[in-house]
C-alpha cells in the first residue's frame, strides 16, 4: 500500500511529496469516510477514494497566497523587475511569473530550497545564502519595482531599512506578515500558534507603524486566504514608496483586517 503523499506525486496533484504533506495538513485532501484525521504517511487501501479539493497550481502554497491577495487588490505585476525576498521553494516567484512578471531575484538565507524548474528559468536570479537585513542595492542586478517578502523566523521590522534602501522609488512592496514571528514570546500560543486577535491587533500596528518609519506607505491590508501550515492566520500588507502618496488609515484597516480574518476563521 501507497502512502497517501508519495500517491497524490504520482498521480500529479502535487510537486513534491512536501508540497503534498502541507496539503493534507492543511485539510486541502481527504480520504472518504475518514474525515480529517489522516497524515500524509496514511496507507491507501485498494478501495479508499481520495477527495482532492485543489491540484496544485504552484511549487508551494504561498504562491497561492500570494496569488490570492494579487487577485483581491487587482495589482499588475506584467513586466516587472521584482525581488523576492525569503523565496524558500519559490512559491512566490512562481506566482509571479505565472502572472507575467519579466524577471525575479530569489533571495534567501537558506540554500538549495528553490525548485529546479524555477532555478534553471532564465528569468530567474538565484542569491542564496543571503540575509536581507544587509542587502545593498550594489549586489542586485538590478533595481527592483516590486518587492515580495515571506519572511520566518525574524520579525520584518528588521528588514525594513535594506528593503526601503534597494526598492525603486515608487515601486510596491507586498509582504506577508506573520504573527507568530512578529509577537513576543509569551503572546505565542501552544505550538506556536497565536489564537488571540489582540495579538493580532498589536502586531499589525507595530509592523504598519515601524514601515511608516521607513517611508512606506500603506495602500492595503488583508488576511491570507490561506492561513500557515501550522494553522496561523496571516496577513498581506502592500505598500508603496511613492513620495506624494496618500496613505490610508493605519489603525482602520488593522480593525477591519483582524475582523475579517475572525469572521472567516
Amino acid at each position: 500500500m501507497k502512502r497517501l503523499d508519495q500517491w497524490l506525486v504520482e498521480e500529479g496533484f502535487f510537486p513534491s511529496r512536501e508540497r503534498a504533506r502541507l496539503a493534507v495538513m492543511a485539510g486541502e485532501v481527504e480520504i472518504e469516510g475518514k474525515g480529517r484525521t489522516i497524515k500524509a504517511g496514511t496507507r491507501l487501501g485498494p478501495s479508499d477514494r481520495v477527495i482532492v479539493k485543489s491540484k496544485a497550481r504552484f511549487v508551494s502554497r504561498g504562491g497561492d497566497k500570494l496569488d490570492g491577495v494579487l487577485e483581491r487588490w487587482g495589482m499588475d505585476v506584467s513586466g516587472l523587475s521584482v525581488l523576492d525576498v525569503g523565496s524558500s521553494t519559490g512559491g512566490f516567484t512562481h506566482c509571479l511569473l505565472e502572472r507575467g512578471a519579466a524577471r525575479v531575484t530569489c533571495l534567501d538565507v537558506g540554500k538549495g530550497q528553490l525548485h529546479w524548474d524555477l532555478r534553471r528559468d532564465a528569468r530567474v536570479t538565484v542569491m542564496e545564502g543571503r540575509n536581507a537585513r544587509h542587502l545593498t542595492p550594489y549586489e542586485l542586478p538590478y533595481i527592483p519595482e516590486m518587492i515580495v517578502a515571506d519572511l520566518s523566523f525574524i520579525s520584518l521590522r528588521l528588514v525594513f531599512p535594506a528593503l526601503g534602501a534597494v526598492l525603486e522609488e515608487g515601486g510596491v512592496l507586498v509582504a506577508l506578515i506573520k504573527p507568530q514571528f512578529e509577537a513576543e514570546r509569551g503572546r505565542v500560543g501552544k505550538k506556536g500558534v497565536v489564537r488571540d486577535p489582540d495579538v493580532h491587533r498589536e502586531v499589525l500596528q507595530v509592523v504598519l507603524e515601524a514601515a511608516q518609519g521607513y517611508g512606506f506607505k500603506l495602500c492595503g491590508l488583508a488576511p491570507s486566504a490561506l492561513r500557515g501550515a501550522d494553522g496561523n492566520t496571516e496577513f498581506f500588507a502592500w505598500w508603496t514608496r511613492k513620495p506624494y502618496h496618500e496613505e490610508i488609515d493605519i489603525a482602520c484597516e488593522v480593525e477591519k483586517a483582524v475582523e475579517e480574518a475572525w469572521r472567516t476563521r
